[in-house]
């Protein structure tokens, strides 16, 4: 096609013909972007909620580290949140789960140590591998700001009925699951 461009197509991605502003062959709304690709609007809106949506759980995360400790790192909250879910678990699992280092992983953990929210211990296993598990005083915490996160969706979504919330949570799950593989 290159230069040859037919009237009433375009070339996007995968060129397909694109009829100059309206309809593609199966009915989605398609419109010629500046770079002279198809622009699909659904995906682009789905683009611009997720982002939206990770840029606030980020700031969220921050907000629940620091109640549980002031001195909290906004990322270790995650660490504590899954082992609360999962109990105690070796450091290599969490810093592959989480997608850092093994340096990364002990910095982070040692600082939850020294906050006194996590204990590790030899792993009876393999002796080389440390177990890290909430202290008592850990799982007190996370307990409650997940309770006080959990209060706060009940809250703000207490007009939706509670099938669209299920939904909801049923098509996020679906999501991360294509976005694991």
């Amino acid at each position: 096609m290159g230069a040859d461009v037919h009237k009433g197509e375009d070339r996007n991605g995968g060129g397909l013909p694109v009829d100059g502003g309206g309809l593609s062959g199966d009915g989605d709304v398609l419109s010629v972007g500046p770079d002279g690709l198809a622009v699909d609007h659904e995906y682009l809106s789905l683009e611009r909620e997720l982002t939206f949506l990770f840029r606030r759980a980020r700031a969220n995360q921050g907000e629940m580290a620091r109640e549980v400790h002031p001195d909290l790192e906004s990322a270790a909250y995650g660490l504590l949140v899954r082992l609360d879910e999962y109990g105690r678990q070796r450091a290599t699992e969490l810093a592959a789960y989480i997608g850092v280092g093994k340096a990364t992983m002990s910095r982070q953990l040692r600082a939850l140590e020294d906050l006194g929210l996590i204990a590790r211990e030899p792993d009876p296993a393999d002796g080389r591998a440390w177990l890290v598990d909430l202290t008592d005083e850990g799982r007190r915490r996370v307990a409650h700001v997940r309770e006080a996160r959990r209060a706060r969706y009940v809250s703000q979504l207490s007009h939706w009925d509670r099938s669209e919330v299920a939904e909801l949570a049923r098509l996020i799950h679906q999501l991360n699951g294509v976005m694991e593989k």
